[in-house]
């Protein structure tokens, strides 16, 4: 499950390889692979992790060194990220900061907000959720109508967001709301703000998911206040903000899921050995599907990494995009395959929590996939968006 990379990168990669060695153990060895971006099992003992990250200067790697990364190029990023998934580590649980929010910030946050926010991230300190989505504005985020007024050099935040992911741990949210109602565009009059969560004028209730993980939350704002400089980007000029966090997974993220679904399927073709399933020729055929499925997402991702990757562009351009695009559509509806593939073999087993480990795996992976063609852009959303800008389709 290697990939070749540059001779200069090699000495960084076998660091890591080093590093995960010496501290990926006891408990966190126990937790191997625990977790996802989406579930908060073995809540304490990520976040300890974490910690142990932090403290060996693993996070953050291409942030600046005053913040506490590396200034580490994004070459770097991505070979940590592909031997991180390859040691199968415990999921990582401040995600949204390290991955939407921080990244935002060094572009479009001031110099007082990042001094402020970025340090406290890296060292585990704070916990970020994203307060985008609300019941009547999913994909179409433009609908927002969180709204928050500026008074007395503080923002006043009322409405209510949803499907937050990790909601219940976070310190503070990241919120966009409509600053300005009069603006007929939609696009228009949108402002992304920093809250505080521990504050009487905001309320967050955990939502159990069908895995029974508080994945998510609902959150209701009820006269929040926030200072009036912490406005991420320009007040009304939101969209623009949100638009550049939701493209910050560069394709950096792509390989560690191609590599967490060949272990799944690699695991689910040794079950069905043992148990002799894989006599049965549609058994088998869905195995050999999953597999061949893996592997075409391995292929595309060394494309997308490869263009990521290349020194003589900086701007990779459509085809990477479009490539990024078209993995996350195909891995999310392979991941359901998967799922149904691992349930199918295991059987009434999988139906309780208390059977086999890998039956219980089979279960958790059957019903947390199912959201996978929903966040991150619907299949929906994603279809249009390879048909609109890459295949040049009318709308």
């Amino acid at each position: 499950m290697d990939f070749d990379i540059a001779p200069d990168l090699v000495e960084f990669r076998d660091e890591i390889r080093t590093w995960l060695s010496e501290h990926l153990v006891g408990d966190f060895a126990e937790h191997r692979g625990v977790g996802s971006p989406t579930d908060d099992t073995a809540w304490d003992v990520r976040v300890a992790w974490e910690k142990e990250l932090s403290a060996g200067q693993w996070l953050g790697i291409s942030w600046p060194e005053q913040y506490g990364g590396r200034n580490a190029s994004l070459a770097h990023e991505i070979v940590f990220e592909y031997e991180y998934a390859r040691a199968a580590a415990p999921a990582r649980v401040n995600t949204q900061a390290l991955e939407l929010l921080g990244p935002t910030l060094l572009a479009y946050g001031t110099d007082e907000q990042k001094d402020r926010f970025l340090p406290p991230i890296l060292a585990v300190e704070e916990m970020w959720g994203q307060g985008f989505s609300e019941p009547g504005a999913g994909s179409d985020l433009a609908s927002v109508r969180t709204k928050a007024v500026l008074r007395d050099n503080e923002w006043c935040v009322d409405g209510q967001k949803v499907w937050t992911t990790f909601g219940s741990h976070a310190d503070w949210l990241y919120v966009l709301c409509r600053t300005d109602p009069d603006i007929s565009r939609r696009h228009k009059g949108l402002t992304l703000l920093l809250v505080a969560v521990d504050q009487p004028g905001l309320q967050i209730h955990p939502i159990e998911n069908l895995a029974g993980s508080t994945e998510f939350s609902e959150c209701f704002f009820n006269g929040a206040l926030t200072p009036a400089d912490h406005v991420v980007g320009s007040v009304d000029g939101g969209w623009e903000v949100v638009m550049a966090t939701l493209g910050m997974e560069r394709g950096s993220a792509l390989m560690p899921l191609q590599l967490s679904m060949q272990r799944e399927v690699s695991e689910l073709i040794d079950s069905a050995k043992m148990s002799g399933a894989v006599d049965d020729p549609q058994i088998r055929h869905s195995l050999v599907d999953a597999y061949i499925g893996v592997n075409l997402m391995r292929s595309t991702n060394l494309r997308v990494v490869g263009d990521l990757l290349d020194t003589q562009s900086t701007n990779p351009g459509v085809a990477t995009a479009a490539a990024a695009t078209c993995s996350k559509l195909f891995a999310s509806v392979q991941h359901q395959k998967i799922g149904e593939l691992a349930v199918e073999l295991y059987g009434a087993e999988a139906l309780f929590e208390s059977g086999r480990r890998g039956a219980a795996a089979a279960r958790k992976l059957f019903l947390n996939s199912r959201a996978e063609t929903i966040y991150g852009g619907t299949s929906e959303i994603q279809r249009n968006i390879i048909a609109e800008r890459v295949l040049g389709l009318p709308r």
